[in-house]
């Protein structure tokens, strides 16, 4: 399984104490290929205790997209005057020898983290740490069927990233193939409100509503049956639909739906079309399944 964020201690060549002998090789050379921030601090700097660590952990994070200088200003005046720091803590950011950002004072995680990101964005660089390749390996490990360690894996993701609407999409649509839908619906309660309308998330919502239906379905054969005696009962049909889907068409469940709309559009306040769109975010965006299930839908709103 891929394991994120073991261990606390920052790599060595991430995180370097620089002196005025190697601040030319640390920070000017090294900027010519990645960005470096340096902070320049003081042992009896009480703010500088909480923003060091913080910064530490914001670069490690980035996985070697930036990397850190500290600079003591007690014992390298000649640095901290070059650049004209006046107050502590200083943070300023290089990339290919010159400065690009910086700030002065302790600020709250979240600013560090935009930061940090912005550092790296504003260098070309990829701000995600590695966790795209975490993703995708988590996926494949869903889409293969080992469900805890994918689940594992979303919940370091959100870890390392609590606004990852992926990873809260993710987490939730394991929770959902453990049969956990009380858990995937608070995985999904629990998402920060910046992200809590996003795709991922709206799609996982509509697999709890689908698998809720599942739990209910009735039997494809007698449905069937049944819609074939009464063909203008919506009620069968819809039943018929959300059967099939439960056990696994959803091709044939479309297509039901979209009979019951071209029926009768209306019904129920248009019960066909609102389960038709819960299935479109259930699946992926590029499924063939939606793409022409949506095709036919718009051709039979716009006839």
């Amino acid at each position: 399984m891929l394991e994120l964020g073991q261990g606390t201690a920052a790599p060595a060549d991430l995180i370097k104490d620089v002196s005025e002998a190697t601040f030319m090789q640390d920070v000017v050379e090294a900027s010519q290929t990645a960005p470096v921030i340096v902070d320049f601090w003081a042992p009896w700097c009480g703010p500088c205790k909480t923003l060091g660590p913080a910064l530490e952990s914001a670069v490690t994070k980035a996985k070697g997209a930036v990397t850190m200088a500290k600079v003591n200003v007690d014992e390298n005046q000649m640095i901290a005057g070059q650049l004209q720091v006046q107050s502590i803590p200083t943070v300023f950011a290089f990339y290919k020898g010159q400065p690009i950002d910086g700030f002065q004072g302790a600020v709250p995680p979240s600013e560090i983290e935009a930061f940090v990101t912005r550092v790296i964005q504003h260098s070309g660089g990829d701000a995600s740490g590695g966790l795209d390749e975490a993703l995708e390996a988590a996926e494949t490990m869903l889409d293969d069927g080992d469900v805890a360690d994918a689940a594992q894996t979303f919940a370091a993701i959100l870890e390392e990233d609590p606004l990852s609407a992926a990873a809260f999409g993710g987490l939730a649509r394991a929770h959902i193939a453990l049969d956990e839908l009380d858990e995937a619906e608070a995985v999904l309660n629990g998402a920060p409100a910046e992200i809590s309308e996003a795709p991922e998330l709206e799609a996982a919502r509509a697999q709890i509503e689908l698998a809720r239906q599942a739990e209910n379905a009735g039997p494809v054969a007698e449905l069937r049956a049944a819609v074939e005696a009464s063909p203008e009962d919506m009620q069968v049909r819809l039943d018929l639909a959300q059967a099939l889907h439960a056990a696994g068409d959803a091709e044939a469940a479309v297509n039901e739906l979209l009979e019951m709309f071209r029926r009768d559009r209306e019904w129920n306040d248009g019960a066909a079309k609102a389960q038709l769109f819960t299935i479109f975010e259930a699946l992926k965006p590029n499924d063939p399944i939606v793409l022409n299930g949506r095709r036919k839908l718009s051709s039979m709103i716009f006839a």
